[in-house]
Parts: C-alpha cells; structure tokens; sequence
C-alpha cells in the first residue's frame, strides 16, 4: 500500500476521516476498492465507525488516534467488520454493532447490539435505513453528519441509493431522515463527502446497481 491509497480529512470540529484501499480486495471489486473510516468525538467519547485499521507507517492516522484513543468502535452493517477486534484490543474501546453478522467475517469480539432509535455514548443515534435491519447509519448530532455503510455510495460518480432486492424499498426511511438537521452524509463507497442538497437528490435518482 502506497501514500498514495491513503487520506486523512478533517470534516468539521471532533470529526474526522481516514481512506485506504482494503488489503483484501482485488479486481473485479477495484474501483471499490479504498474505503472510508469515520473517528468522531462528542460527549466525553471518541467514537471510530466502520474502522479499517491503517498499515503500520500510515503515522498521520496513527498519530491522531493515538492522541486521542478510541472509547468505542461500531460496526455499523453486518459486513463491516473490518478491524473492530483490532481496535478493542489496542485501545480498549467498547465495541458495538448489529446482532448477527455473516458466517464467514465473524468478529472475536462480542458486541454490544445496537437498533435504531438507540442512543450511544456521546450522544450518537441509531437510525434505520429501510431495509430490514441490514445497516444502522449514525446521526451525530454535534456535528450534523449522518454516517452511512453502504445504504448510499458514491462509486457512480455522484451519491445514490444503493439497489435493493424487491420488495424491500429504502426510500421511504431514508426521506424520512431528511426531517434530522444535518448539513452532510459520510458514505463508505467512493466520493466519502455529501451535503444535504447532494442526499436530497440521490433520493430521486435510479439507485446504484439497477431500479429497485
């Protein structure tokens, strides 16, 4: 992994995000290929959401972390979990995330479960997606920022929903999160960075992957 598959940027005040490619991934899954991770600090806590844990030389990511030490790590979508054991064991952060996860990426560590409407340490809120229980985004208050997975994802280009299997339809839940505050949406997929004009109009075009 070079330099060059690697970014540290500042969101806003407490928040912040890093990319790097995945070690695991390989073509066809290439352009997919670097994914975004999320620390966030609101209530005494410094949150890492769907954190992937950077080689070691990344020092402009390990620096800040270990500056400021992870409290919790949340894996927000069942195939998300990434490097939360990692993170657990290096900083002792309380881990959270869904209740089931797939046979074949477990973590060792056992996880608080979380559901929408559930509010974490910090102040950090659970919400639903719309399907089915498959992904919680998180609604950061402090910093009016909603977190997603991969409900949405930018890997087209531009932000869009992501394709769902019928008959199961997303946008109702995600129209309604349009009645929170927040100013932008972190995505895991592709361009990380969106502002609330930017969701509004991903919710009326075709989603990413086909129509649902």
């Amino acid at each position: 992994m070079t330099e060059a598959d690697r970014q540290v940027i500042d969101v806003a005040p407490g928040l912040w995000i890093w990319r790097i490619a995945h070690p695991d991934w390989a073509p066809p899954d290439d352009g997919d290929r670097v994914v975004t991770s999320t620390c966030v600090e609101a209530g005494g806590e410094v949150a890492v959401l769907d954190a992937l844990a950077p080689p070691a030389d990344a020092r402009e990511i390990w620096d800040r972390l270990e500056a400021r030490p992870p409290t919790m790590a949340v894996v927000l979508k069942p195939d998300h979990v990434r490097s939360i054991d990692l993170f657990v064991r290096r900083f002792g952060a309380l881990p959270f995330g869904p209740s089931r996860f797939d046979p074949d990426d477990l973590p060792e560590t056992r996880l608080e479960p979380i559901d929408y409407g559930d509010t974490l340490p910090g102040g950090f809120v659970a919400l639903y997606d719309g399907r089915a229980r498959d992904e919680t985004p998180l609604w950061l208050p402090e910093q009016r920022t909603i977190v997603f997975a991969d409900a949405l994802t930018a890997l087209g280009g531009e932000l869009q929903v992501w394709a769902t299997p019928p008959p199961v339809d997303p946008l109702p839940a995600l129209r309604a999160l349009l009645d929170l505050p927040f100013e932008r949406v972190i995505v895991s997929h592709g361009d990380p960075l969106h502002d609330r004009a930017e969701y509004e109009r991903a919710l009326e075009r075709v989603p990413f992957g086909g129509k649902f």
